[in-house]
């Protein structure tokens, strides 16, 4: 499986983006989702996970309320809005797949992609 992501950039505090993931895969649509971050200097930390179905999401509680996640089976890409944007959402941005998960996890990623940095600027 390969993950691509875009749609990073340089924003304003308080405003918006929506990256995307493409995966490649014919069971796109059994995959369960997750984004993940990496600032400089720091270790990266889980932000965003979807289920297989999409029905169940879960959210790091520093961006819960700001962010969404959301995946489309016809276009196999996974999204991320990014809304009310803060300095300290800066980071890379990366996503992974599970390709053999349960609905509810916990999942264990098998396939990461290559980031997308976004900066936010103050």
């Amino acid at each position: 499986v390969q993950l691509q992501a875009s749609g990073g950039g340089l924003v304003q505090v308080g405003g918006s983006l929506r990256l995307s993931c493409v995966a490649s895969g014919r069971t796109f649509r059994r995959y369960c989702l997750g984004w993940f971050r990496q600032a400089p200097g720091k270790e990266r930390e889980f932000v965003a996970s979807i289920s297989w179905t999409g029905g169940t999401t879960d959210y790091a509680d520093s961006v819960k309320g700001r962010f969404t996640i959301s995946k489309d089976n016809a276009e196999s890409t996974v999204y991320l809005q990014m809304n009310s944007l803060k300095p300290e959402d800066t980071a890379v941005y990366s996503c992974a797949v599970d390709v053999y998960c349960a609905e509810y996890g916990p999942y264990e990623y098998d396939y990461w992609g290559q980031g997308t940095l976004v900066t936010v600027s103050s």
